[in-house]
């Protein structure tokens, strides 16, 4: 596989930045598979005398491992089974670069955690290449391979190596396994891996979050409205810290972005990534990976404290502010049927980007007739064999320009006025749909292998309920000054009453929850 000029021209200047040498070893057979890896990895060798190409016999072909060249040098445990291009590139870029000594990017508390960690821990990650989610665990997982030599990590391509992923019955990606079982399934970066096999780590950091000082201002949720009522407020010189269950919210999910004024076009992860470092310019504590479980006003429900608002984690840590700003944010609304929950991941997906590859040319259904619904029928009908969308309505409500696109495709059916009933499946995966005809009555039955769901979001508030004012639909209700019912207590985004869940408008409102809670500080 010959690298276009623009990709080679990129790499040429990273491998400038190896100091140690490093070697690429292939696993290799007769395939067309191999002979395209063997021409790739070729080329990266031809390109800096630091690294050389040897050869192994790994149970998987085509493969490679990256390790370390050098005399005396500990073993590294990093394999690609399959070709790391698309949205897999950094992540080779990333592993040749550590290989090679280059300084990675890690806290040095977090490295030597990783370095401390005993016993033998096989990872193995099934990605997709459109995945624009699989790249974070692939890269935590090699970092910590890199680390650690009791740790190993294999990404599989899927598409590459389908018997696998049939005999594993994988219908989601990322999926990771750990020793040859299932160990997590989605995004997860090394703050979310570690916890899970360091014992004892939860309870650390918990114990250092409870002995932090008061906050002024205490930002519950890091998605736009989060990030943006962060800077806002530190830019006031006031002590502010963020707590979020995972910096960058829903928009982590979101892959195509061509409505932020100004950004032409961008990607959901490209956008968290220049948020968090716009954040990290201003004297912002951010908590990564800590869920709120409630809020108690000065003096109420447990709060011995007059002055302070209290934030319970569910790590057990409490955090204390003067106000808060409340940017939970939304989620995917779920179908609530039976076969639902027994069968997400294995058929029953909300992504339609991470993986929708693993459903080529098969038959799949999306539930869903606004924009988010047909767009992902749009990008499903590429690849899969063929398509059915799902509108409880009698009409789409998506956009006329995405519904134009949509009829013109030949491998798509529209069917509305169609409640979902139902997800069934043979105990291991889905295997159809259950839906009823909303005029006549009828149940009906489509034999599918995957459906996507794309019906909207529910507002992050169920920790809430019976603290503060929330509308019918659980958003909380707040005043022109993003006030809650509770004095000091603001709120801002998708978790609002406020209308149109866009990200240039959760900014927006981010930065007027930030300046009335300011507003309230200084006059109290």
């Amino acid at each position: 596989m010959a690298l276009d000029t623009t990709i080679k021209t990129q790499l040429q200047n990273y491998l400038q930045m190896l100091r140690e040498p490093i070697a690429l070893v292939a696993s290799l057979d007769e395939t067309a598979g191999s002979m395209e890896m063997k021409e790739l990895l070729e080329e990266i060798t031809s390109m800096s005398d630091k690294i050389r190409l040897d050869f192994d016999d790994n149970a998987r072909k085509p493969s490679f491992a990256v390790k370390r060249a050098g005399q005396n040098k500990a073993e590294m445990g990093v394999r690609f089974a399959g070709i790391p291009m698309g949205h897999e590139f950094t992540s080779l870029v990333l592993a040749l670069l550590h290989a090679g000594e280059h300084p990675m990017k890690l806290e040095a508390e977090k490295i030597g955690q990783i370095a401390a960690i005993e016993g033998t821990f096989n990872f193995e990650t099934y990605i997709s290449l459109t995945c624009h989610n699989c790249p974070e665990v692939v890269q935590s997982l090699n970092m910590m391979a890199t680390i650690n030599p009791n740790i190993t990590h294999t990404m599989i391509e899927g598409g590459l190596y389908q018997d696998e992923v049939k005999a594993r019955n994988i219908m989601s990606v990322p999926t990771i396994y750990l020793n040859g079982e299932e160990f997590g399934a989605g995004r997860m970066d090394i703050d979310q891996i570690l916890p899970k096999i360091d014992i004892g780590a939860v309870a650390r950091e918990a114990k250092k979050l409870d002995a932090k000082a008061p906050y002024d201002v205490l930002v519950i949720g890091g998605g736009p409205a989060g990030a943006s009522a962060a800077i806002y407020s530190a830019r006031k010189g006031i002590r502010t810290g963020i707590v979020a269950e995972r910096f960058g919210g829903q928009v982590m999910d979101t892959l195509g972005i061509e409505n932020f004024i100004s950004v032409k076009e961008t990607e959901g992860p490209k956008l968290v990534s220049a948020l968090e470092e716009h954040v990290k310019m201003y004297d912002v504590e951010i908590m990564n990976l800590q869920r709120a479980e409630s809020l108690s006003e000065p003096g109420k429900h447990g709060n011995t404290n007059d002055e302070l608002i209290e934030i319970k984690l569910e790590s057990g840590a409490t955090l204390r502010s003067k106000s808060v700003i409340l940017a939970t944010g939304a989620r995917w609304r779920e179908l609530n049927v039976p076969g639902e929950k027994e069968y997400r991941g294995k058929g029953v997906a909300y992504c339609p980007h991470c993986d929708g590859p693993l459903f080529k040319g098969k038959p799949v259904a999306v539930v869903g007739g606004g924009n988010s619904g047909v767009e992902a029928a749009i990008d499903l009908a590429n690849f899969v064999g063929h398509v059915t969308l799902l509108q409880f309505d009698t009409e789409l409500k998506a956009d006329a320009v995405l519904q134009k696109k949509l009829h013109s495709l030949s491998n798509v059916t529209v069917i509305t006025s169609a409640q979902t009933t139902e997800v069934t499946g043979d105990g291991i995966k889905m295997n159809g749909l259950s839906y009823k005809d909303r005029i006549t009555g009828e149940l009906k039955q489509l034999v599918l292998d995957g459906v996507f769901v794309q019906i909207g979001l529910l507002p992050n508030t169920d920790w809430l309920k019976g603290t503060l004012n929330l509308s019918n639909f659980g958003e909380i209700e707040i005043n022109h000054h993003n006030g809650t019912s509770l004095p000091g207590v603001f709120a801002a985004g998708d978790v609002t009453t406020t209308p149109y869940k866009q990200i240039i408008i959760a900014m927006g409102e981010g930065s007027k929850a930030a300046l009335g809670a300011f507003d309230y500080l200084i006059r109290h």
